[in-house]
């Protein structure tokens, strides 16, 4: 066969091979899309992946975090080093509205909890009786339930436990995203923190807190003038 009667058949291929090339980076950027969306789910899943629910936990207070863990497991900050806590706010279990900056100028305690969570069962009685208690003293409690897939548990918790202090529903964690790392951000379900009557950060459990130990995270904020 000739040169001449070959040509159109490599002019027939070349169009071949470019619509493979083609195929293969669309499926490589359509990986990278997946690969991308799945980071940012991952986020989300990682904060509650963290210690789903547990009766302890522990934290570092080295390098430039500016808070020190004491042998109780109680984190705490000085008043002069303590960050903002971030925007909290959204709706309730309950379907109101409810914006955590509403209560600056109170000590106000968060407590990330779920229904499904055993230690945050055995605490809710110590966070009834505290809050009870020390309401007239400026003293609000707020929850965060996370990993519910509805309000209704969290609904049937509250009553069963006797809570009357609001919870902010929280399904998928993002609202625990949005403390910093390397902050006192709560790791664990239970975690608990204290914000100073500025709406700053001033202590934080990572593990199911007694009436005892809430009282003590709570009277070095409430001397503070």
């Amino acid at each position: 066969m000739s040169a001449a009667s070959r040509a159109p058949q490599r002019s027939i291929r070349t169009p071949q091979r470019t619509n493979r090339t083609n195929r293969a980076h669309g499926r490589s950027r359509s990986r990278s899309r997946g690969r991308a969306v799945l980071l940012t789910g991952g986020a989300v899943v990682a904060v509650l992946l963290l210690s789903a629910c547990g009766s302890g936990g522990k934290s570092g207070g080295t390098g430039n975090t500016g808070f020190v863990t004491g042998s109780d497991g109680i984190a705490t900050v000085k008043q002069g080093s303590r960050v903002a806590a971030p925007e909290l706010s959204g709706k309730t279990i309950d379907g109101k509205q409810l914006d955590v900056a509403d209560y600056k100028g109170k000590i106000v305690v968060l407590n990330v909890w779920g229904s499904w969570c055993g230690p945050c069962r055995l605490e809710a009685k110590n966070f009834v009786k505290v809050s009870e208690d020390l309401k007239d003293q400026g003293v609000q409690f707020v929850g965060i339930n996370t990993r519910d897939t509805s309000t209704t548990p969290a609904i049937a918790f509250e009553k069963a436990h006797g809570v009357t202090y609001p919870s902010l529903y929280d399904p998928t964690g993002k609202l625990m995203l949005r403390f910093k790392k390397g902050t006192l951000n709560p790791q664990t379900i239970p975690s608990t923190l204290v914000l100073d009557r500025e709406g700053k950060v001033a202590s934080r459990s990572l593990s199911a807190l007694s009436e005892a130990s809430l009282r003590k995270m709570l009277k070095p904020i409430l001397a503070e003038k």
